[in-house]
C-alpha cells in the first residue's frame, strides 16, 4: 500500500524490520510508557526492550517524554509513538524483513485475544493490474481516513491487519 508516503531511509527500514519494535510502537500509540512498563506488557527482559526503545528513539519513531522520579530514587522516562511509521514506505529501502516483522507482530498480538471475538474475512479475487491498484488505493484511503481521526478518549483500542497477497495456490 503506502500511497503518498515518503521512502524510508535504510536506518528507518531496519528499525521497522523488527517484530518487537513494531509491538513497542503499538503499545506506545495511545499513551506514553516507560521501558519497565513496555517490558512488562511484552513479558520481556527490560534490558532487551531498552535496546529496541533506544533504536526507535534514535530513528524518530518514539519520542522520550520528560523524565520523572521512579521507585527507590530511580528516574523513569516515558516514551510515546510519534506516528512517523505511517508516513513512510519501506518497500524500496533495500532492507528485507519488514513484511515478516509485520506478520510476526500481528501473530503475537492476535494470540492474546479470544479468536471468536475477532472480525475475520477472507476473499479470493482475480484482478487485473489496474483492479489490484484500485483495490489497494481504496483500502489505503479508508486506512488513511481512520488514522487521521482523533482517538476517542472513551473508545476501545483496536488494531487492523490487512494483507493483500498473490494466491499462489490458485495459479499453480
Amino acid at each position: 500500500m503506502g500511497t503518498n508516503r515518503r521512502p524510508a531511509t535504510e536506518a528507518e527500514a531496519r528499525a521497522l524490520a523488527s517484530t518487537v519494535r513494531l509491538r513497542i510502537l503499538r503499545l506506545c500509540l495511545d499513551q506514553a510508557l516507560t521501558n519497565k512498563e513496555i517490558a512488562g506488557r511484552l513479558d520481556a527482559n527490560p534490558a532487551t526492550t531498552l535496546h529496541h526503545v533506544r533504536k526507535l528513539v534514535e530513528t524518530g519513531f518514539l519520542s522520550a517524554g520528560p523524565s520523572r522520579p521512579g521507585p527507590r530514587g530511580s528516574t523513569e522516562i516515558p516514551y510515546q509513538a510519534t506516528g512517523k511509521s505511517w508516513e513512510m514506505d519501506v518497500r524500496e529501502s533495500g532492507v528485507t524483513g519488514g513484511g515478516a516483522a509485520m506478520v510476526g507482530a500481528f501473530l503475537e498480538e492476535i494470540r492474546l485475544v479470544d479468536l471468536d471475538e475477532v472480525d475475520v474475512t477472507r476473499l479470493g479475487l482475480r484482478l487485473t493490474e489496474e483492479g489490484h491498484a484500485e483495490l489497494t488505493r481504496r483500502l489505503q484511503e479508508v486506512f488513511d481516513e481512520f488514522s487521521e481521526r482523533e482517538p476517542a478518549p472513551d473508545g476501545q483500542a483496536y488494531s487492523v491487519f490487512l494483507a493483500v497477497h498473490r494466491d499462489v495456490t490458485r495459479d499453480a
